[in-house]
């Protein structure tokens, strides 16, 4: 249940970066590009803070916690990259 409220939280971030993204673009070109880049390295921070929360608070292991890490980092990430490739 907690991945998927990541995953949620992750997706409608993605969707506030891109829409402040947009809206500066008529003033600044490279806007979209920028926001692209922030949210993913925001979305990483915050999904490495889920990580070690999982491993030095809950007890589990770093291979048990990896493979949440990359579900829960890399739809959200591969979703703005393709996003941005494709749409914007």
């Amino acid at each position: 249940m907690r991945t998927a409220l990541f995953l949620i939280a992750g997706l409608l971030l993605l969707g506030a970066a891109l829409l402040l993204g947009r809206l500066f673009s008529s003033h600044y070109p490279g806007a979209t590009f920028v926001a692209t880049i922030a949210y993913v390295a925001l979305w990483l921070i915050i999904a490495g803070a889920n990580m070690w929360v999982g491993v030095a608070k809950a007890g589990y292991s770093v291979t048990e916690e990896l493979p949440i890490f990359l579900l829960i980092f890399g739809v959200p990430a591969a979703a703005a990259i393709l996003l941005k490739w494709r749409l914007l």
